[in-house]
Order: C-alpha cells, then sequence, then structure tokens
C-alpha cells in the first residue's frame, strides 16, 4: 500500500529503512525537536531490533516511511494511541533529510497521513503535540490545517497541542484554500 501526496509517497516501513532511522535517532538535533536523548546503541544491536519491530507490528502505532517520488526516504510518520471507541488517534512526523526541510515536504506528508486517517481509516479527530520551541513543525502544522487546542507539560518539556477534527477535514476538502493563520492566537510563537 503506498499513499500519495502532491510531494510524497507514505509507505509501509521496509528493513532499508533502518539505517536513515538510525541515522536520525543518533543526531542530537533532531532527537532534541522530538524531546528524546538521542540513541546511543550500536547500529548491529538498532538493526536487530529493528527487524524484530517489523515482524511484530504493534496494531496500536502504525508506522510508515515518507519517499519523495524517485523514492528517496527523507522521514517517517506515524499515528498511535489508536482509541478505536472514541475513533480517535494521534499523529507524529519527522522529516529526518534536512535537504527536504522548509519546502513543503512535512506539511504535504502530514496532509497526506491526515487525509488517509479520516478518509480510510474513519476516525473522527486526530491530534498531535509539538515542543512549544519547534516553529517550523507549528508551522506545518497550522498549514496542515491542525489548530492549537492547549498547552502541556510533561518531563520538563513544554508542548503545544494541536487536532483536527474531520469536520474540520471535509471543511478544508470543500474548500481547498489553506488555512487563514492571520487570525491564530497562538501565532506568539512566530515573532
Amino acid at each position: 500500500m503506498k499513499i500519495r501526496g502532491n510531494k510524497v509517497i507514505i509507505r509501509p516501513k521496509k528493513p532499508s529503512d533502518a539505517e536513515n532511522d538510525y541515522l536520525w535517532q543518533t543526531d542530537p538535533e533532531l532527537s532534541a525537536l522530538d524531546a528524546m536523548e538521542p540513541s546511543i546503541m550500536p547500529f548491529r544491536d538498532f538493526y536487530r531490533e529493528y527487524i524484530g519491530w517489523l515482524k511484530h507490528t504493534d496494531s496500536n502505532r502504525i508506522t510508515f516511511g515518507i519517499d519523495t517520488p524517485d523514492g528517496k526516504h527523507i522521514g517517517n510518520c506515524v499515528y498511535y494511541n489508536i482509541d478505536e471507541p472514541n475513533q480517535e488517534t494521534e499523529i507524529g512526523i519527522m522529516i529526518g533529510n534536512r535537504n527536504y526541510w522548509s519546502k513543503g515536504y512535512g506539511t504535504d506528508s502530514i496532509s497526506t497521513l491526515i487525509d488517509y486517517i479520516f478518509r480510510d481509516r474513519k476516525f473522527n479527530r486526530v491530534y498531535l503535540k509539538t515542543l512549544e520551541t519547534n516553529l517550523r513543525a507549528q508551522k506545518c502544522f497550522l498549514k496542515s490545517g491542525l489548530t492549537p487546542c492547549g498547552f502541556r507539560e510533561k518531563e520538563g518539556y513544554k508542548f503545544l497541542l494541536m487536532e483536527m477534527s474531520y469536520s474540520r477535514w471535509r471543511e478544508l476538502r470543500n474548500n481547498p484554500k489553506r488555512p487563514e493563520l492571520s487570525h491564530n492566537p497562538f501565532l506568539r510563537f512566530y515573532t
């Protein structure tokens, strides 16, 4: 299964993703953007765990690779904490290849994932958390139509919470003009 966006293809994870995923998980800057410590595990051990993870996937966490149309693996996206009774799920994204930052690949990736979740999985709500300091991610999520809905502090980090309902997604799909950012009270983060 491949999910096509305008700039990206979202597809199931595969063993050949391990090298990039390892590089990204050991990168201090990328880890900091994800409120994590960089991994210090040797690649040999990482790869063994990675292959085990691919064979025994968790039905509560669906992870995808993000490729360019020519097949270059540039990042990953995920939906997890799946709450079937309430039809909602948490989402996340990481564009690990810095050559693709600030060029619309993140926005297209998250929009494509959201389209899949609402259209094919029939969820009513998606949500995420992002560090208050991660302005690039916040701009990406706003462009995708997510709206701020609160704040959370966890383990010494401050997060902005964002969400999108199915009805908002339908509204945006019926009126494809980008969400208006200028009236958003959370724009104080961008000054």
